[in-house]
């Protein structure tokens, strides 16, 4: 039986730890010791962006807040158009860093399309800088609404966070947010903020029992 091989480390100024492994043909990143994600289990994050940019017509942005393995930059990418730009905004720049170094062919390389920007830093940031600007947002923070890594995290899903979600957004634009599991806080919370919520129960991946949720939300007004 083969071992986990770890790849590389990376610590975080907050003190957390993200890992990169490898099993056979299995990569992972874990946080202070526990799976964040897999390349094994990425279905969800595809829908995330597959769900999102079927309600948005000729998108011209989107906004993608956290890289992961690249599973929903890829399936973003492969669902727009060649004028598209689609900005990246990844906290961990070890996460950036491994992708261009170890796992980017996992999802075809998405960080070398000309389509692509990454910034390095809090999406938050982004968000606040652009008003108007994204046809949709794509959040797969850390483990969602609950955040697993870093607290910090949680404000993005809260009442200011989700404000400046929806204005960061275009007319019609469609906030989509991953989440390990369902969350009815939140949905409360999402249509609060001004949007017209649903939810949609994606497979980790095919044929799995295993469900995640994709948040939807369509800006009104």
């Amino acid at each position: 039986m083969l071992e986990w091989t770890t790849i590389d480390r990376a610590r975080q100024p907050d003190g957390v730890e993200f890992t990169l492994a490898r099993h056979d043909d299995e990569w992972v990143v874990r946080v202070d010791g526990r799976t964040l994600m897999s390349s094994r289990m990425h279905a969800s994050e595809e829908a995330l962006a597959e769900e999102a940019l079927s309600r948005v017509d000729e998108p011209r942005a989107v906004l993608i807040g956290g890289l992961g393995l690249g599973f929903t930059l890829r399936a973003a990418l492969d669902r727009v158009g060649p004028s598209c730009r689609v900005t990246v905004a990844e906290l961990v720049p070890a996460i950036v860093k491994w992708n261009q170094e170890h796992t980017g062919d996992l999802a075809g390389h998405p960080l070398r399309d000309a389509r692509c920007e990454v910034v390095i830093g809090d999406v938050r940031r982004v968000l606040r800088a652009h008003r108007a600007r994204f046809d949709a947002v794509l959040l797969d923070v850390d483990n969602g609404p609950v955040a697993l890594s870093s607290a910090s995290n949680q404000a993005l899903y809260g009442e200011r966070g989700l404000r400046a979600c929806r204005e960061a957004l275009a007319p019609g634009g469609v906030l989509a947010v991953w989440s390990s599991g369902p969350n009815a806080r939140f949905e409360r919370r999402l249509a609060a903020a001004g949007f017209d919520a649903e939810t949609v129960r994606a497979p980790a991946r095919p044929g799995s029992r295993v469900r995640h949720t994709v948040f939807l939300g369509a800006r009104r007004g």
